[in-house]
């Protein structure tokens, strides 16, 4: 198999979102043309992979930063931001997931904003360059006025779990969460 097959698999599977039955069709049917990769080898890459992390798991912190990134995302949740983690892989799949989960929502007139990273971000976050994160009010037409309130609310609750952020204050900067230690827990 390709070295740089190798890696963008590897990449994947230390996203730690995806079953290994989900990394197949990604790989084998998505991402290639089918029949362009050799699914045995590409199930083999992910098991090896998958092998390893967990080895390496018995070494990580009783509690990493992503077990902080998904205790503040439960917070954001529960304070009517709607937050969501791999949100498709573009910032645009992100805003759909947005409006979708919006629109699901039995509790629409209490939700105030928004939060997400997409599968680019959480790439970027995977290869040790920090985590950038969308954020902003439900009602496009006060992006300016209540998009910095919203990040307000974001970048607090990053910093109570030790974070380190950097952002501007304003709705024109997307969030970034600095030396962010990707350590996503695979079973």
């Amino acid at each position: 198999m390709d070295e740089e097959i190798e890696e963008e698999i590897t990449l994947w599977v230390r996203m730690g979102f995806n079953s290994s039955e989900e990394l197949l069709e990604i790989f084998c049917e998505e991402m290639y043309e089918p029949d362009e990769l050799d699914e045995k080898e590409v199930k083999t890459t992910i098991r090896l992979v998958r092998e390893q992390i967990l080895l390496e798991q018995v070494n990580w912190p009783t509690r990493t930063d992503c077990d902080r990134l998904d205790s503040v995302f439960d917070r954001l949740n529960s304070q009517n931001i709607i937050a969501l983690q791999n949100a498709g892989y573009t910032q645009s799949d992100g805003y759909s997931d947005i409006t979708e989960a919006f629109h699901d929502s039995v509790t629409k007139s209490e939700i105030q904003g928004y939060c997400f990273y997409h599968g680019q971000d959480l790439e970027r976050a995977v290869r040790g360059e920090g985590l950038t994160l969308s954020f902003g009010p439900i009602d496009p037409n006060r992006e300016e006025l209540d998009g910095p309130i919203v990040g307000t609310i974001i970048v607090q609750e990053l910093e109570k779990e030790g974070f380190i952020v950097k952002w501007d204050g304003t709705f024109g900067q997307r969030i970034l969460v600095e030396n962010l230690d990707w350590k996503k827990r695979i079973k």
